[in-house]
């Protein structure tokens, strides 16, 4: 269906391209948009927005770079549904030249999958806890392999996040999931010459899926956390390396 007319005066601290943008997202959380419906003609729009058509059709095309638009030559521009590959990149491209980004989407994963774990336990079905049984195996058979253990390792956690049954937690983990597969890759990469490490990390992840199958929140959350922190003891061995290393050049 096409959007209605709602006239209102334009902040005029915004910018056009602003206007644009804040009235699409204002419309997506009302309801009085949703995936499959026509915007108005571009006329009307900019009338009703109070910009200019060539403000307005730029906008229109960077909403239709984000996924969020399908504009179709002499039919209109269409809401489509959000596509989290395509926001993902977006993100990614904000997130990438923060310092130390790595670590801080790691504090953000761990927001995510604890909570998450702690649905999956009430919420996850049958088949999940097959597919999280699947890639188990998988995970403990490419121990020495970086890339595709690290890839058996982004799928578990994906893999949790999925059983939540929780859309929004869903989506903003997949959004930054190409940070988070270079995460699992490089960790596998300083991890998988050391069969102590390599070792506790096969068990904290069947730890992990045993208390999620038992559902047992508080123990699959303390498990996830245990997790972690295997992690953190990582990066605090390779700074204290790397440090040594240094002192010990003439």
């Amino acid at each position: 269906m096409a959007l209605d007319i709602v006239r209102s005066d334009p902040d005029e601290t915004q910018s056009g391209a602003a206007r644009v943008f804040t009235f699409f997202r204002d419309r997506l959380l009302s309801g009085e948009l949703k995936a499959g419906d026509r915007l108005l003609a571009e006329r009307e729009l900019a009338l009703a927005l109070g910009v200019s058509r060539p403000v307005l059709r730029e906008a229109l095309r960077s909403l239709a770079m984000l996924g969020l638009l399908d504009i179709q030559h002499g039919r209109g521009a269409f809401v489509r549904a959000a596509d989290a590959s395509v926001l993902g990149q977006a993100l990614t491209l904000c997130l990438a030249p923060e310092p130390n980004i790595l670590d801080d989407v790691l504090q953000a994963r761990i927001a995510i999958e604890c909570q998450a774990i702690r649905l999956a336990c009430e919420r996850a079905s049958e088949r999940d806890l097959q597919a999280i049984a699947g890639i188990l195996d998988t995970l403990v058979d490419s121990l020495d392999d970086p890339e595709r253990g690290g890839g058996a390792d982004y799928a578990f956690h994906l893999a949790l996040v999925r059983a939540s049954g929780s859309s929004a937690l869903m989506k903003i983990y997949e959004a930054i999931s190409p940070l988070l597969m270079r995460s699992h890759v490089e960790r596998r990469r300083d991890t998988f010459r050391e069969p102590a490490i390599t070792s506790r990390l096969v068990d904290a992840h069947c730890e992990v899926f045993l208390s999620l199958a038992r559902r047992e929140p508080d123990q699959a959350e303390r498990a996830l956390r245990q997790h972690f922190l295997i992690g953190d003891e990582l990066r605090r061995k390779n700074l204290i390396s790397t440090y040594q290393a240094r002192e010990n050049q003439p």
